[in-house]
C-alpha cells in the first residue's frame, strides 16, 4: 500500500513538472501581454512600478522551467537532494507568486485614480499629428476601445486642439467603423463614438491586471500539489528501510 501511495506520487509529480514546463511558457506569455498593453497605454499611468508583477512574473516563468528539468531528474533519479532542492525553490517560487498576487492587487486599485490623473493632461496634449506620442496613444484607444472623449465626445471641447482647430469637430478616430462618410463633425453626433474613454482604459487596465492574478494563483494552486507529492517521497523514503532498500538494490542483512 505504501509502494502504491509512493508510486502515485511520483507519477504525479512527473505530470507536474511536465505542466511546470508549459506553465512557463504560458506566464512568459502573460508577462510579455502586460508588457505590449503598457506599451499602449503608458501615457495614461505614470507608476512605471505597475510593470513591477509583470517582471516577476516572466522571472518566475523562465526558473518553472528550469524547476521543470530538476524536478523531473529529481524524480526519476530519486536523488534526496535534488528532491529537496526541488521542494525548497517551489517553496521560493509560491512565496513569490503569492507576492505577485498582492502586488496585483494593489496596482489594481491604483490604476483608476493613475488614469483620472493623466488622461485629460494627455488629451490636452492632443494635436492631431502622427508624430505626437500623446496623439497616436488617444487615436489607438478612441479606435481601439471605441470611445471617444474623456466621459464622452463632447469633452473635446474644452481641449488646445478643439480650440485651434476650430471646426467644430472631433478627432476621425472618434468616428463609428460603419460610418465611411463621417468626418468628425459634432453636427452629426450619431456618427460617433458616444461612450467615453477613462471608464473603457480603467476597465481594460484591470482585465489585465486580474489575467496576471489568476494565472499566478492557479500555477500556485499548482505548486502547492508539487510540494505536496515531493514531500510525500521524501517522507516515505525517510521512514521506511524496505524502501530505501528497494531503491538503492540492497538487500536484508
Amino acid at each position: 500500500m505504501g509502494q502504491c501511495g509512493i508510486t502515485s506520487s511520483k507519477t504525479v509529480l512527473v505530470f507536474l513538472n511536465l505542466i511546470f514546463w508549459a506553465a512557463a511558457g504560458i506566464l512568459c506569455y502573460v508577462g510579455a501581454y502586460v508588457f505590449i498593453t503598457y506599451d499602449d497605454y503608458e501615457h495614461f499611468f505614470e507608476d512605471v512600478y505597475t510593470l513591477v508583477p509583470a517582471v516577476t512574473i516572466i522571472a518566475v516563468g523562465a526558473l518553472l522551467f528550469i524547476i521543470g528539468l530538476i524536478g523531473c531528474w529529481a524524480t526519476v533519479r530519486e536523488s534526496y537532494c535534488g528532491l529537496t532542492t526541488f521542494v525548497v525553490i517551489l517553496l521560493l517560487v509560491f512565496v513569490t507568486e503569492v507576492a505577485v498576487v498582492v502586488l496585483g492587487y494593489v496596482y489594481r486599485a491604483k490604476v483608476e485614480n493613475e488614469v483620472n490623473v493623466s488622461i485629460k493632461k494627455v488629451y490636452d496634449e492632443y494635436n492631431g499629428t502622427n508624430s505626437n506620442a500623446q496623439s497616436r496613444a488617444i487615436d489607438y484607444i478612441q479606435r481601439q476601445l471605441q470611445c471617444c472623449g474623456i466621459h464622452n465626445y463632447s469633452d473635446w471641447q474644452n481641449t488646445h486642439w478643439y480650440e485651434e482647430s476650430k471646426n467644430n469637430s472631433v478627432p476621425i478616430s472618434c468616428c463609428k467603423t460603419n460610418f465611411g462618410s463621417c468626418t468628425g463633425s459634432l453636427t452629426h453626433p450619431e456618427d460617433l463614438y458616444q461612450e467615453g474613454c477613462e471608464a473603457l482604459v480603467v476597465k481594460k487596465l484591470k482585465e489585465i491586471m486580474m489575467y496576471v492574478i489568476w494565472t499566478a494563483l492557479t500555477f500556485a494552486a499548482i505548486q502547492m500539489l508539487g510540494m505536496l507529492c515531493t514531500c510525500v517521497v521524501l517522507c516515505r523514503r525517510a521512514r521506511d528501510p524496505a524502501y530505501e532498500l528497494l531503491i538503492t538494490g540492497g538487500t536484508y542483512a
